[in-house]
């Protein structure tokens, strides 16, 4: 087990990046996904036609190939990143197109008798949807958000491709010091990341519950 307890120590320094990169870019992910998906249901084709194709470039090509491009393709452009603005806005931008979907097709699924009665009490789109569809499209969301989530922390290891110290890039390197680490290291990420994932795991079923009771009460 004193294999196991010191590659966790020396991997933890990058614990702090992984979690910097999880927050930052699951934030930016959420708020894209909330305005591509709006986007994609506007009544203006323009912006329909500039958010389907954000949407289907980020979500047809590789996370890897568009961390590369963001982090060293830019600079040759004049735009130059540093390596954990570029896995933000990367994962950010990647899972936030998936996870517009989720938010466009939960709004679709709210039958349109709802439009149509909160129509006739003569309120505004947006309180419609403030009011009436996306208190019910949220609990059809969770799920789909849960699980970009889950996503989105596996994709975190991939930021160690762009030189950020994370908890991957960290294991890389304590492997390639002692060869004889190589599978004690990877358990021991296996197992953290787990970890990491598993609260997220918990809190969204906690807030299916609580929504599924709230809208039982009504």
């Amino acid at each position: 087990m004193d294999i196991y307890a010191d590659i966790l120590v020396r991997i933890l320094p990058g614990l702090k990046v992984t979690l910097q990169v999880l927050v930052f870019s699951a934030i930016l992910a959420i708020v894209v996904a909330f305005v591509a998906g709006f986007g994609r249901l506007s009544r203006f084709r323009f912006i329909r036609l500039i958010t389907t194709i954000y949407v289907e470039l980020f979500r047809g090509t590789s996370l890897l190939v568009q961390l590369f491009w963001l982090f060293f393709a830019l600079p040759a452009f004049g735009i130059q990143f540093t390596p954990l603005f570029a896995a933000i806005v990367a994962l950010g931008l990647n899972y936030g197109a998936y996870a517009s979907e989720v938010v466009r097709g939960s709004i679709l699924a709210i039958s349109k008798g709802q439009t149509e009665a909160a129509i006739a009490l003569n309120m505004t789109y947006w309180q419609r949807m403030r009011i009436v569809i996306l208190p019910q499209a949220l609990r059809i969301m969770l799920p789909g958000f849960g699980n970009n989530i889950i996503e989105l922390i596996k994709g975190t290891s991939l930021v160690s491709m762009i030189t950020l110290n994370d908890l991957t890039y960290q294991g890389l390197m304590l492997q390639n010091v002692n060869l004889s680490y190589t599978m004690p290291v990877f358990i021991v990420l296996l197992i953290v990341y787990f970890l990491i994932a598993l609260p997220f795991v918990l809190l969204v079923r906690k807030f299916e519950k609580n929504l599924s009771k709230g809208v039982a009460k009504v």
